[in-house]
């Protein structure tokens, strides 16, 4: 017992050594350093809330418990050679983190002095994208990349269908790699950046007046501008002289912006004046009660340059905050501050830099490792990094400036894009969808007051008219040629694009040039070239929209439809006096009259014990079987059917009639109108098949199509100048040194046929699908415009006519060379006609067996002459002959002898039951 309260009593003390020992090791002052520019407008807002974050680390019980958090300011002065060296000078202080610094010029620097003594910067202020590379694993950014706020606009671009903008920024490390993420995030957008207007740091007025009268003479009227806070305004108020702050022209401003309008109580007229209508992005500070007293807080302090702070005084805050959390976690793990010297610094012979004052923080890379992985709310919202270092849910309000103050018309996070909600409640969803058809903002006032939004561009006003290439052809002129009257050029496709400028809300200055020598017609795939590369702005006439030209220039919609389609020569049929009898095969014409016949008998029998128009003379029911025959075929018989056997096979019959006089009908029509084919080829797969030459159109893409998509040797491809070397070589033949057949565009082809009087025609079907458009310089707005132009032209007829006014000429039958109708195409109509005649036959005389196997005994009994005279017979025994007399007899006549007989038989048997009974 007692060696186990001595154990007990052991443990217990060495534990208490422990903690005293832990406790010991704990420093009793540590300090951090902060890098700021005093006298700017954010540093005027982030100074006092360092210092106002410090005291309350300090007396928070609860994070560093026991030690005086200190902090060490420097005045950078906005000066990448004075942070260097205020930089330095900080270090020598042994602190174990940078609050800062406030620049990202003076980051890139100074993140390598942080990388050689493993201090970690905390950078409030720093938003340059490329700071978060690999290179400087101690930056730690604790405001939101610009990465960001440029896709946030980039959205914003996109949601208001712009195409182009123009980004005017401060051409130092900030503005170049703040507006090359721009150019990234609008590429993924099919945007771009058409001018980049870049000025140093300390242009001069004049300098930047220059530099806007240059960006307004451009096509774009939507601007990005990424300058610093402290001389954005100086931007806007020469725009302002220069009258760029009118209709029709958007200025969209960075974060700068609202932040120095948040660092001002109440901003004077002038200053808002020249603001109206612009649009700005602000970091999203979510709006909370301790952000409320934290302001009110700032606001009562005493030295204060400023009344009123932005969102960089919230980063700047939180930045000290989490230091001391980081702190805290490092020193509880047992993490240990001490610093060494470092060899390979040293102050040379002479030197005054002291550089060997320099020492390395030995914790410094287990330190910044328990920054990275910190995880609380401050006053800025979450604060928890990413693998890349950046603080998760970037957020940005969108303010709209106008009359005394702005307006918020939405919000972006990288969450969910554009929304009008905060962004707060939608970080609780797990899923949002951000396509653009969801996203959506509040109205926007634009600039001059406008609340219709902006088309972004104008024509550049420089004196330039557009530049517009047009073929130089020298066939099928009918589409696009030259011209000696104004403007030069002429055709179909001039028409089109002329009709299409009229109907633009705005005014084309355009020159027309051709291209093309004249000789022949140019190569189209060598001038759709000549547009990507900027000699031409555009290209006008017959250019079909073809996929590897669309990777290079934009098109319209199309205004005519085209494809590549065969055309061989073809001959017209001859007349013939016999003409009429070619529709149907003689087999055919056999069993359509041998059926005739065969119906027209059946319908006799059927009928000739009912109806008086079908008995007589043997003479006369010959005749009237042929005429009711035959005259049933034109639906021209005047007898009438009364029994429903007969009735029934003539509906039939003249069911069959009706199909077969349809297609005799169609089929001579054809065979007196339609050409005749006097080549081979019928459709792309003969023509792959055959060795034969083809011809195809002088500067096609045809070619290119038939040697790398068909396969067709080239040997076999054969250019042809112009129409007239069209018919030649088809008129000519393979075995004459012409082609098999010609490939080409449908408009061409039809224009072929209706000038040579249908002499050729098309066989098979198109075997591509395209069509003919206006050719623009990639994300040209002109493209985007004039397709709506075309689209209205379609739908008021005014595209119809235009086409009417040059093409509409006579239209060639596309129809093959109809075979001869065969029994073949009639077979199962003729069988169902047969049974339902056999049936009828069937059904007829089995009638008749059972009436005559009734009649005989009576007519026996009764001794009762059916037949004349001269054919009694005294035998019993009843003849074919007697059976044909009775089929012959009407049927009224036998109802009435059997009726007669039923009741004398009833008769009799009363009278033989009256003699029976009893007297």
């Amino acid at each position: 017992m007692v060696k186990g309260r001595t154990l007990l009593l052991l443990v217990f003390g060495l534990w208490i050594s422990t903690v005293n020992s832990a406790v010991s090791s704990r420093p009793k002052v540590v300090k951090i350093g902060a890098l700021l520019t005093y006298n700017s407008v954010i540093g005027r807002s982030a100074k006092p809330a360092i210092v106002a974050a410090v005291e309350d680390v300090n007396s928070n019980r609860n994070v560093l418990p026991g030690i005086d958090l200190q902090v060490i300011l420097h005045d950078t002065n906005c000066s990448g050679f004075l942070g260097t060296v205020e930089a330095l000078q900080l270090m020598k202080n042994e602190v174990v983190a940078a609050v800062g610094p406030q620049s990202s010029g003076i980051a890139h620097v100074v993140s390598h002095v942080a990388n050689e003594l493993h201090v970690p910067l905390l950078s409030f202020g720093a938003t340059d994208p490329t700071l978060s590379a690999l290179q400087y694993p101690y930056f730690i950014r604790t405001t939101q990349s610009d990465y960001y706020q440029m896709h946030a606009i980039a959205d914003f671009i996109e949601y208001h269908g712009w195409r182009e903008v123009i980004a005017i920024f401060v051409d130092d490390d900030n503005g170049r790699n703040g507006v090359t993420a721009l150019g990234d995030a609008l590429s993924k957008k099919r945007s771009r950046i058409s001018y980049k207007a870049a000025f140093p740091p300390e242009a001069s007025q004049s300098y930047i007046s220059d530099l806007l009268n240059e960006v307004n003479l451009m096509e774009s009227r939507v601007y990005v501008l990424h300058v610093n806070p402290d001389s954005g305004l100086t931007i806007f108020s020469i725009a302002k002289k220069l009258r760029m702050m009118s209709t029709g022209y958007v200025w969209i401003a960075t974060d700068w912006l609202p932040s120095m309008l948040d660092s001002l109580v109440r901003a004077d007229t002038g200053t808002m004046n020249i603001l109206q209508g612009v649009v700005a992005f602000r970091h999203h500070i979510p709006d909370t009660d301790l952000k409320k007293s934290f302001i009110t807080r700032l606001k009562n302090l005493k030295d204060n340059n400023t009344e009123s702070f932005n969102s960089y005084a919230f980063y700047a805050y939180d930045s000290v905050w989490l230091a001391a959390h980081a702190l805290d976690v490092f020193l509880n793990e047992g993490g240990n501050i001490s610093f060494s010297s470092d060899p390979r610094l040293r102050d040379t012979k002479g030197s005054v830099l002291n550089l060997a004052a320099l020492r390395t923080f030995d914790g410094g890379d287990q330190f910044l490792q328990t920054i990275l992985r910190m995880n609380f709310t401050g006053l800025s919202g979450k604060i928890e990094f990413d693998h890349d270092k950046n603080l998760i849910y970037p957020a940005y309000d969108i303010l709209n400036i106008g009359g005394t103050g702005s307006r918020s018309i939405g919000y972006w996070s990288n969450h969910s894009g554009l929304s009008v909600l905060v962004p707060e409640t939608l970080h609780m969803k797990k899923s949002f969808n951000t396509s653009t058809s969801n996203q959506k903002l509040y109205s926007v006032i634009w600039p001059g007051g406008a609340t219709t939004t902006p088309k972004g561009w104008v024509f550049p006003n420089n004196g330039k008219p557009l530049r517009i290439a047009v073929p130089n052809r020298v066939s099928y002129k009918e589409f696009v040629a030259k011209d000696k009257n104004p403007p030069g050029v002429q055709g179909f496709c001039i028409d089109v694009f002329e009709a299409a400028l009229k109907l633009l809300p705005y005014p084309v200055p355009r020159q027309y040039m051709l291209y093309g020598n004249g000789d022949r017609n140019p190569n189209y795939n060598n001038l759709v070239d000549q547009v990507a590369q900027n000699n031409y702005d555009a290209a006008v006439g017959d250019v079909t929209i073809v996929t590897n030209r669309t990777r290079f220039v934009d098109f319209t919609q199309p205004f005519m439809g085209s494809g590549l389609v065969i055309v061989v020569p073809a001959k017209k049929g001859k007349s013939s006096p016999w003409a009429f009898l070619k529709p149907f095969t003689a087999q055919m014409w056999c069993i359509t009259g041998a059926f005739s016949l065969f119906v027209g008998s059946v319908v006799w029998i059927l009928e000739h014990r009912f109806n008086e128009e079908f008995r007589g003379s043997p003479r006369t029911q010959l005749i009237t079987v042929f005429w009711f025959s035959l005259s049933t075929m034109i639906f021209s018989h005047r007898e009438n059917t009364v029994s429903t056997l007969g009735r029934l096979v003539l509906i039939m019959w003249l069911f069959v009639v009706l199909i077969i006089n349809s297609s005799y009908t169609a089929s001579l029509t054809s065979i007196l109108t339609v050409q005749q084919l006097s080549s081979q080829i019928e459709g792309i797969d003969s023509l792959i098949s055959s060795t034969q030459p083809i011809g195809i159109q002088d500067g096609s893409f045809a070619r290119k199509y038939l040697v790398e998509e068909l396969r067709i040797p080239k040997s076999r491809i054969v250019t042809l100048k112009n129409m007239q070397g069209y018919i030649d070589a088809l008129q000519r033949g393979p075995k004459y040194g012409g082609v098999v057949a010609v490939v080409d565009e449908l408009p061409y082809i039809e224009t072929l046929m209706s000038s040579t009087d249908c002499k050729f025609r098309t066989v098979g079907q198109e075997f591509t699908k395209s069509g003919w458009g206006f050719a623009f310089q990639r994300d040209s707005p002109l493209a985007i415009d004039l397709s709506t132009a075309i689209l209205q032209l379609s739908e008021n007829g005014d595209l119809q006519k235009i086409h009417d006014k040059w093409l509409n000429k006579m239209e060639c039958s596309n129809d093959a060379d109809p075979n001869k109708l065969s029994l073949r195409s009639f077979w199962v109509l003729f069988l169902i006609c047969a049974i339902v005649c056999v049936l009828a036959i069937i059904i007829f005389f089995v009638r008749v067996l059972c009436q005559y196997i009734k009649f005989s005994p009576e007519h026996e009994e009764d001794g009762v002459e059916i037949q004349p005279t001269k054919y009694r017979r005294t035998s019993k025994t009843h003849s074919f002959k007697d059976l044909i007399l009775f089929v012959d007899k009407k049927e009224a006549e036998i109802k009435e002898i059997l009726r007669e007989k039923r009741k004398k038989r009833r008769r009799s048997k009363s009278l033989d039951g009256l003699s029976n009974s009893p007297t």
